[in-house]
């Protein structure tokens, strides 16, 4: 059973930007349970203090090292090809400020996330806590892409680009299972998504994006910008 989203106070003040954020998604995205998960998740509280009157424009923002957290029209729609089970598990790869992960804990069993700057782990970790998003297990990045040693996993989304689709993540995936992630140069990415099969992997394609470089053996160097 899919978890129900936690108990948390409304905040009457962010209510206009999160309809014209929903009203937005509505009209990009085709799973009704992706928009109720984007719904039910307070996106005020995984931004700085500072950015919190951004929380719902529909474009990523600065949460430190370099890092952001994603656009959520781009979150929805990955999330969306994805089209998530109930029963599954997904790796996150990137935590960040761990917004992806709690939209997605509302529409899979469990969510691996992973991420290795270390205070950004902490704080993500503190927040997910704090809301009450129980089915989020966070664990600090290796050397190696993912997490295989929890593997096998349904599906992935990974918030930042590589420059083709990691093998390592590819072999972390559970016949049947999805990848989806942007691929690309650092200047331009393509949305691609990666389903694994008897025969191979088989590659669709949803489109141009922009994200932070991947970093780790297989994607990019520590350093890259």
């Amino acid at each position: 059973m899919t978890p129900s989203p936690p108990n948390r106070d409304a905040v009457p003040s962010f209510t206009p930007a999160r309809v014209r954020m929903l009203a937005l998604l509505r009209s990009r995205v085709r799973s009704e349970r992706v928009i109720t998960a984007m719904a039910a998740v307070p996106r005020e509280r995984f931004v700085p203090d500072d950015l919190r009157a951004r929380a719902y424009d529909d474009s990523p923002l600065p949460i430190g090292d370099g890092q952001t957290i994603s656009q959520p029209l781009i979150v929805a729609l990955m999330l969306d090809v994805l089209e998530l089970q109930p029963h599954e598990r997904l790796l996150d790869v990137g935590t960040g400020s761990g917004y992806q992960a709690a939209i997605a804990s509302l529409l899979v069993r469990e969510v691996i996330t992973v991420e290795r700057l270390p205070h950004l782990l902490e704080r993500a970790k503190d927040v997910l806590a704090t809301l009450g998003y129980a089915n989020v297990h966070t664990c600090a990045a290796g050397d190696l892409l993912g997490a295989a040693d929890r593997a096998p996993y349904d599906a992935m989304i990974v918030g930042a680009c590589a420059p083709h689709l990691p093998r390592a993540l590819i072999d972390q995936l559970a016949n049947g299972g999805r990848l989806i992630m942007p691929v690309g140069d650092l200047r331009r990415q393509e949305l691609v998504c990666a389903t694994k099969t008897d025969c191979g992997v088989a590659v669709a394609r949803h489109g141009p994006c922009g994200f932070v470089p991947l970093i780790g053996r297989d994607a990019w160097p520590d350093g890259t910008r």
